[in-house]
């Protein structure tokens, strides 16, 4: 069979599945492989951000972030890890469970704060995990609690958002079980896509701020990537010590004839990556936390902060076959070619360790995000008339000691670790310091928000909203036009994290449903520390009724008395 004809066998089985789960009864059934849409009395149409499970179940979780030498690549360096690996240990929940994950920091020299990147934390925003925003920092010996809902269900993650932490290796995966809109017969897990740098990323970061901190620096590239966090790293003509050459490709075994899901979680520092596997069609079915209805293709490109839910069907000879993960350099005008970062499918009954010979797919290199009408939420959503709407513009300057910083509106982000949004909110502040990028909105209201790159260097930005999914009404290149591009209010595109094309622009939505101090800020880490993020302080009254003060005064007391004698000073945007 050709692959038109498999890519119609395929679209084929999907509307028979669609046209199944809207014929689910309105009584319980159980999650199976051929029922994933099911979940108990609950499945795949059920609204999620109106009705949540009651479990009566916590998970409780243990992290401690750690200091360690490692060599996922075979190149060994320092990272920072939690309990001892990368990634950190899975946090695992079903939906409508509560997770309360206790967090030490064992790190040497550095605070450290853990978000829960895709939960949207209703009604728990100090458990956001932002230094300067909903927390002071954790100080080295410190130790803190976050508790929190599992509302949605799907794929998110964990990561140290203190400075640029993650890109050094501290985070790891979420998975909350839940409905699915396709079935499968196997988990395999999450599946983290990633650049990987030799050294560390604040060593890397010093080097920037020397030469000016522009967004493009080839000093500033990553030398390989990492598949389910391995891979190679050709170490036979290096005499450099570090170069171990005991990196390994990640191995992923499957049976003839099984359907298998896999959770696509890009941690990148920086850029964009294609995710394909050899000879095998991917069925998506969901983006970030959201379900989607699903849809064929032979590849998704992914980019720092999002996830894909994929599903692939072990159909081929048995074999091995090459699971590939490509950068864009198209994107941000990277001088990368990094493309050996591979996975290997192996099937039961092939030969074992013996390299794919596999070709991979004719794919044309692009930057973006997956097809606009591509990702139709499965439950779907309308968006009402702009209460209030306003422009943010992405530009970029350099301040006088010649270091580079991009803007909102003009206005670029630092926050201040040791006095927090929250506690700011909390004392009743008449105004927010100017730095802190602080834009108020009231409760019960549709919000639109026209981000426009109007700096001329042609960077794409991938933005993630805390607190929120937010609806995707426009995106493309150019200037926004509101007579010529036509808003998208019938059920559009909705995640946590999407992308502004460069010299383009991204019209999100969000209604104000959820107190607190949440961040907004581009996920390429070099940006974020360059400044690019705002922060929405929504239903300020709220917030204080949200917070434990005595807690929240006993981590930044804690962190007050540690950064007094602290060895490194904050010599960026803090987030």
């Amino acid at each position: 069979m050709g692959p038109a004809q498999t890519n119609w066998l395929w679209q084929l089985l999907l509307v028979f599945s669609c046209y199944c789960a809207q014929a689910i009864a309105d009584g319980p059934c159980e999650n199976s492989p051929t029922s994933r849409r099911c979940w108990g009395k609950y499945n795949i149409t059920t609204d999620y951000s109106v009705i949540t499970p009651d479990t009566g179940v916590t998970r409780e979780y243990w992290l401690a972030a750690q200091n360690l030498t490692l060599a996922p690549d075979g190149y060994e360096r320092q990272v920072l890890v939690f309990n001892g690996s990368l990634p950190g240990p899975t946090i695992e929940a079903d939906w409508g469970d509560t997770i309360v994950v206790h967090v030490t920091n064992q790190l040497t020299d550095n605070g450290t704060t853990v978000h829960w990147h895709g939960i949207r934390q209703q009604n728990s925003n100090p458990s956001d995990g932002v230094p300067g925003v909903t927390q002071c920092p954790i100080a080295p010996g410190d130790s803190m609690t976050y508790r929190f809902r599992a509302q949605q269900y799907g794929t998110a993650w964990y990561h140290g958002h203190f400075s640029m932490q993650m890109a050094d290796g501290l985070y790891g995966p979420i998975v909350i079980h839940g409905p699915a809109s396709a079935d499968y017969d196997v988990d395999l897990g999450p599946v983290f896509v990633s650049d990987w740098y030799h050294q560390s990323a604040f060593i890397t970061w010093r080097q920037k701020t020397m030469y000016g901190g522009f967004p493009v620096r080839t000093n500033a590239n990553a030398e390989n990537g990492l598949f389910n966090s391995t891979n190679n790293y050709p170490c036979d003509d290096s005499d450099d010590p570090a170069c171990l050459g005991t990196g390994k490709r990640s191995e992923t075994t499957v049976t003839k004839g099984r359907r298998y899901r896999m959770r696509l979680i890009d941690s990148s520092l920086d850029g964009w990556m294609r995710v394909s596997i050899d000879n095998h069609k991917l069925i998506v079915i969901a983006a970030d936390l959201v379900p989607i209805v699903p849809y064929v293709t032979d590849n998704v490109v992914i980019t720092s902060g999002q996830r894909y839910d994929i599903i692939f069907e072990a159909d081929q000879d048995v074999g091995n076959y090459w699971m590939r993960t490509e950068y864009q350099s198209v994107c941000n005008m990277l001088d990368i070619d990094r493309n050996d970062i591979r996975g290997i499918l192996h099937y039961e009954g092939a030969e074992p360790d013996v390299e794919p010979t596999s070709e991979k797919w004719p794919i044309l290199p692009a930057c973006g995000d997956e097809p606009y009408d591509k990702l139709v939420p499965y439950v779907a959503k309308d968006v009402d008339v702009a209460d209030t709407q306003e422009d943010l513009g992405i530009g970029w300057f350099y301040e006088k000691d010649l270091v580079f910083h991009w803007a909102i509106n003009t206005k670029p982000l630092t926050i201040d670790w040791g006095h927090p949004t929250d506690l700011l909110a909390a004392q009743h502040a008449v105004e927010y310091p100017e730095e802190t990028n602080v834009y108020n909105i009231s409760g019960n209201q549709w919000t639109y928000w026209v981000i426009q790159d109007v700096g001329f260097v042609d960077a794409f930005h991938p933005f993630h909203l805390h607190g929120h999914d937010f609806h995707i009404l426009a995106q493309g290149r150019g200037l926004y036009n509101p007579i010529t591009v036509k808003l998208n209010r019938k059920n559009p595109p909705r995640r946590d994290t999407a992308t502004m094309a460069g010299s383009g622009y991204l019209v999100i939505a969000f209604e104000t449903d959820n107190p607190g101090s949440w961040l907004m800020h581009c996920h390429i880490a070099w940006h974020t520390s360059q400044s690019l993020a705002l922060q929405f302080v929504e239903r300020e009254s709220e917030i204080p009724a949200l917070m434990d003060m005595e807690k929240f005064q006993d981590t930044c007391d804690k962190w007050e008395r540690y950064a007094e004698g602290a060895a490194h000073e904050q010599d960026d945007s803090g987030i």
